[in-house]
C-alpha cells in the first residue's frame, strides 16, 4: 500500500474488527501457561476459547505434528484419501456411540454446523430449523442466523437465511423459575412452536448446545434434553447436538450428551479436537450419511491437511490415555466447590454452575445482570496474569475453561487470584 494512503495507527496491519482481551504477545506455551516476549508467565484459563484441551505444546501432539510434517502436508480428499483422514475417523468412531459411525471432516465449528444443516435438509427433505435462545453456532451467514446469544454476533448483517425458529432454553435464573418449572415451561413452549411457527413435516432438525457456551455456560438439564429427544423422535425431526465447546472431555465426559443419556442423530465437534489446529467434524449413522447426495458438500481443506489430522488423532489418543476427561471432572468439582464458598462471601456472585471444567460464575446486582462486576473481576485477574473470559447475553458471566491438564498448583493459583479480584468489586 502507498504510505500516503495508509492512515491506520496500528503498526501490526491487523484488521481492527477483532476485539482483544489483552495485547500480550505469547511466544511459547507450556501446559496451562503462556509465556510472553518479556518472559512473563500467564495462566491461561481461557484455553483459546476451549481449544487447548491438552494444554499448550503437549509433547505427544508436538511429536505427531513433527513426524507428519516430515512426510506429507496435504492430500485433497476429493483427489486422494490420506491414511491420516482414515485414522482420525477410526479414532472418532472409538469414542462415539455405535449409532454415530460415519464422519465428515472440516476446518471450523461454523463449517461443521453448516454441514450438519445441509445433511439434515437432504436426509429429511425438509427445510426449517429450530434453535434455542442463547445459543451460539458460528459467524457464517447460516450460523449467524442460528445464533441468539448476543446481538453483536449478527449486528447489521441482516437479512440472514430464513426458516429458523427460536425456542426458549431452560435457564432457571434468567426465567425466574426453579429448574423443574423451567424445563416444563420450555418443553411446553417447544411443542407450541411446532403448532404455531414451523410444522413438524417442514422441520429438518433441532440444533442445541448441551451447555450454552457464549450464552452463559448454562447446562441443559437432562430431563430437557430427554424431552427434546422424544419430540424429535415423535415427529421424525433430527436432533443435532452442537458439542463444539462441550466436547472432548470438557464437561468431565468425552461428550456432554453422556450426562443425560441422550444420543444425537448428528454430533458436531471442533475446538478441543485438535489442540489448537483447525479441525472439526460431524458424526452421524451410516444410513443417515448415505442420504447426503455425493458432491453436494465439500471443501478444499477439510479432511486434507495431514498435519492437522495427525495433531487431532494425537489429541484424541492423549485425552484417553492420560484420562483427561476424568481430570476435568475432579478439577471441576474442586473449583466449583471453592467458587460456591466464595459466593457466600460476595453478594454480586449470583450463581456458580456447569459441569467439569466448563464453569460459569454469574454476576447480578439487585437481581439484574451486572457486566460491570464481571469485567472488573476479569481486569483484576489480568493484572495478576490470569486469563479468564466472559460470556452471557450481557457479558455478565465469567467462565472457567482451562486446559484439561491443569493440576493442583494451577487450580490453587487461579482461585487465590480470583478471590482477591472479587474482594475489589
Amino acid at each position: 500500500m502507498n504510505q500516503a494512503t495508509n492512515v491506520s495507527s496500528d503498526p501490526s496491519a491487523l484488521s481492527p474488527v477483532w476485539t482483544h482481551l489483552t495485547h500480550m504477545r505469547p511466544v511459547r506455551g507450556e501446559g496451562a501457561w503462556l509465556v510472553d516476549e518479556a518472559g512473563q508467565r500467564w495462566l491461561d484459563f481461557g484455553s483459546g476459547i476451549g481449544v487447548a484441551s491438552t494444554g499448550h505444546a503437549h509433547p505427544r501432539v508436538v511429536e505427531a505434528v513433527r513426524a507428519q510434517a516430515e512426510r506429507l502436508f496435504f492430500g485433497q480428499i476429493n483427489n486422494v484419501i490420506t491414511p491420516q483422514a482414515e485414522a482420525l475417523a477410526r479414532a472418532l468412531d472409538e469414542i462415539t456411540p455405535p449409532g454415530l459411525d460415519r464422519f465428515f471432516l472440516s476446518n471450523s465449528g461454523a463449517e461443521a454446523i453448516e454441514g450438519a444443516v445441509k445433511l439434515a435438509r437432504h436426509a429429511t427433505g425438509r427445510t426449517n430449523l429450530i434453535v434455542f435462545q442463547g445459543g451460539f453456532h458460528g459467524r457464517t451467514a447460516q450460523t449467524m442466523a442460528m445464533t441468539t446469544g448476543k446481538t453483536v454476533y449478527r449486528h447489521k448483517y441482516q437479512p440472514l437465511p430464513g426458516g429458523i425458529s427460536v425456542a426458549p432454553f431452560p435457564y432457571p435464573l434468567q426465567l425466574g423459575m426453579s429448574e423443574a418449572d423451567a424445563v416444563s415451561f420450555c418443553l411446553e413452549r417447544l411443542e407450541l412452536l411446532l403448532q404455531t411457527q414451523t410444522a413438524p413435516d417442514e422441520t429438518a432438525a433441532m440444533v442445541i448446545e448441551p451447555v450454552l457456551g457464549e450464552g452463559g455456560y448454562v447446562p441443559a438439564p437432562p430431563r430437557f434434553l430427554q424431552g427434546v429427544r422424544e419430540l424429535c423422535d415423535r415427529h421424525g425431526i433430527l436432533l443435532v447436538l452442537d458439542e463444539i465447546q462441550t466436547g472432548f472431555g470438557r464437561t468431565g465426559r468425552m461428550f456432554a450428551f453422556e450426562h443425560s443419556g441422550v444420543v444425537p442423530d448428528v454430533l458436531v465437534m471442533a475446538k478441543g479436537m485438535g489442540s489448537g489446529f483447525p479441525i472439526s467434524a460431524i458424526g452421524a449413522s451410516a444410513s443417515l450419511m448415505e442420504r447426503w447426495e455425493p458432491g453436494t458438500h465439500g471443501g478444499t481443506y477439510g479432511g486434507g491437511n495431514a498435519v492437522v489430522l495427525a495433531a487431532a488423532e494425537a489429541t484424541l489418543r492423549t485425552l484417553r490415555e492420560e484420562a483427561l476427561p476424568a481430570n476435568a471432572e475432579v478439577r471441576g468439582r474442586e473449583i466449583s466447590a471453592a467458587l460456591h464458598d466464595m459466593r457466600g462471601r460476595h453478594d454480586a456472585v449470583a450463581e456458580v454452575r456447569g459441569p467439569g471444567l466448563m464453569i460459569g460464575v454469574e454476576f447480578r446486582v439487585d437481581g439484574r445482570p451486572a457486566p460491570e462486576a464481571a469485567k472488573a473481576v476479569q481486569r483484576a485477574c489480568l493484572e495478576e496474569h490470569l486469563l479468564l473470559l466472559t460470556c452471557g447475553s450481557h457479558g455478565h458471566v465469567v467462565r472457567w475453561i482451562p486446559p484439561l491438564v491443569i493440576g493442583d498448583a494451577e487450580v490453587a493459583r487461579a482461585l487465590e487470584v480470583f478471590e482477591r479480584a472479587l474482594a475489589r468489586i
